[in-house]
């Protein structure tokens, strides 16, 4: 098959192959081998020398295209998106400490996905000094030496390329779990990027923890808490997969339960050297989205798959709390503020603003998404705030 149609291939297959879930233990992860089922084209060139190849182009040419695909996607009937966080995703989730959530983006959003990433490939950083390097050489996470690559910007592309990546920020599958999982008035709390991994690509030693798995010290910015039936994570990851992770890909990796664990973790197990049965790689498909506590200790093992890992990364807080600082760079937040790159507010709606907004009380005038995806402002009354105006001479205390 002429190498022209193989991405091509694996989109079509993509929308017929959907579902069923599975998880593997990475000590029994096999290195797939190819089959009628596992399209492998040749995968988006290396991009070391941070260069768009002609073939990535007439690759991208043989994909139906996001409108006609879109159209196509509508007249499928559509189940009834909940609301609120459902029973069982609370008890999945409070059980392993990460939910994954199945088809959030359509094949026509993922196709759409990938043709703003070609389109941005030579601003790509690869990791390629030793000291950028995530993982031991020699161990499971690293691979066969070619280091990962990062893509950020994702957000600030333009109204067309960006769209798919700013509709997580609210989208009506995702919002009753960050509500559940993170309160209302939920934040952006990274610059959200793209990961990317060719064959051999390095992943990433385990990290993170409630209580951190290699010192053993607690991580409050991190930490998972539930309470009376609420949870909350103080630093919820967002991991959008925009190809396939078939059981032995490898790709993002989580030791289910470890955001309850109260101890470090036994020497070599970081690094995937010792009890790999308890690393669990989630198998997922174009389009699913892994929630995961950062207070879970998750991290990456070596790429083995012919097709380029993508996948999108965003993280996500509470209302008052905050772990980056990203939010600092910008310069048209509401009122004037100052907050995120000033192209993150280009074509939004009023509830992927309110998920920009910095970290503060909801009582303190937060806007916060309704369950129709509208937004209301939570306030005090007026007559505190006119109070706190006549004491501190500001709106604000």
């Amino acid at each position: 098959m002429p190498s022209i149609n193989r991405l091509g291939l694996y989109m079509l297959f993509l929308q017929a192959s959907r579902r069923a879930f599975s998880t593997t233990a990475f000590s029994t992860l096999p290195i797939p081998t190819s089959s009628a089922l596992r399209p492998r084209p040749k995968h988006h060139p290396s991009i070391t020398s941070l260069s768009v190849s002609r073939t990535t182009n007439q690759t991208l040419s043989t994909m139906p295209s996001p409108d006609d695909q879109e159209q196509q996607d509508q007249q499928q009937p559509q189940p009834p998106i909940p609301t609120t966080m459902s029973e069982s995703d609370r008890y999945l989730f409070d059980l392993n400490g990460f939910l994954i959530v199945r088809n959030v983006l359509t094949p026509a959003e993922i196709s759409a996905c990938h043709a703003a990433i070609d389109a941005h490939l030579s601003s790509a950083v690869p990791r390629s000094d030793p000291s950028l390097r995530n993982a031991v050489r020699g161990s499971p996470m690293y691979g066969s030496g070619p280091p990962r690559i990062d893509l950020g910007g994702i957000l600030e592309w333009g109204e067309v390329e960006s769209r798919v990546f700013k509709s997580i920020l609210a989208h009506p599958k995702l919002v009753p779990l960050f509500h559940g999982l993170l309160g209302k008035g939920y934040r952006l709390d990274h610059l959200p990027f793209v990961l990317m991994n060719d064959r051999g690509g390095e992943g990433f030693q385990l990290h993170g923890g409630t209580v951190d798995c290699t010192s053993g010290e607690y991580n409050s910015h991190l930490a998972y808490t539930c309470h009376n039936g609420q949870i909350r994570s103080a630093l919820l990851g967002c991991n959008v997969m925009l190809v396939d992770h078939n059981p032995g890909d490898g790709g993002f990796c989580i030791v289910p339960g470890s955001h309850k664990s109260n101890f470090k973790m036994p020497e070599g197990m970081v690094d995937g050297l010792a009890h790999q049965e308890y690393i669990v790689q989630p198998a997922t498909k174009a389009g699913d989205v892994v929630l995961f506590s950062e207070g879970t200790v998750h991290g990456a093992m070596g790429w083995n798959s012919d097709v380029q890992r993508r996948c999108a990364l965003y993280r996500f807080a509470p209302a008052t709390m905050a772990y980056g600082r990203s939010y600092f760079q910008g310069n048209a937040g509401r009122d004037g503020t100052t907050m995120w790159p000033e192209k993150f507010y280009d074509d939004l709606n009023e509830a992927q603003r309110a998920v920009l907004e910095p970290p503060y009380a909801n009582r303190l005038d937060r806007p916060n998404i309704r369950q129709d995806g509208t937004v209301e402002i939570t306030e005090r009354s007026g007559r505190k705030k006119q109070h706190d105006k006549d004491v501190f001479k500001t709106k604000y205390f």
